[in-house]
């Protein structure tokens, strides 16, 4: 379901980012100079990415790295049918929220 359909619900909004962080992963590594980047400054290998993908915030750092390449995002969205502020939108859905209790503070 793309996540410009603005599914209703947490869980639906989720599941939509994740679709998103999915296909973000394999416009990644549909390209190999792409894929070796995303390694590269992830410090995954291929035999680390498949037990990376199962952590919850995995999708979150795909389209982080996405986010990073205005020229890579905008491809991405080009070829997923999505306005790039939806990849955006995916992200802020998928990042863990920041613990109101830690002694490091996002700025706001």
């Amino acid at each position: 379901m793309p996540i410009q359909d603005k599914p209703r619900g947490l869980k639906a909004q989720r599941d939509a980012a994740q679709d998103v962080a999915v296909s973000a992963l394999a416009f990644i590594a549909a390209d190999g100079e792409r894929l070796v980047r995303f390694l590269s400054e992830t410090g995954l290998s291929p035999a680390t990415l498949r037990d990376a993908a199962a952590r919850r915030d995995f999708g979150a750092g795909v389209l982080a790295f996405i986010l990073s390449d205005e020229p890579m995002l905008l491809a991405f969205a080009a070829e997923q049918g999505l306005d790039p502020r939806h990849v955006a939108g995916a992200h802020d859905i998928l990042a863990p929220h920041a613990d109101p209790d830690a002694t490091v503070r996002r700025p706001m």
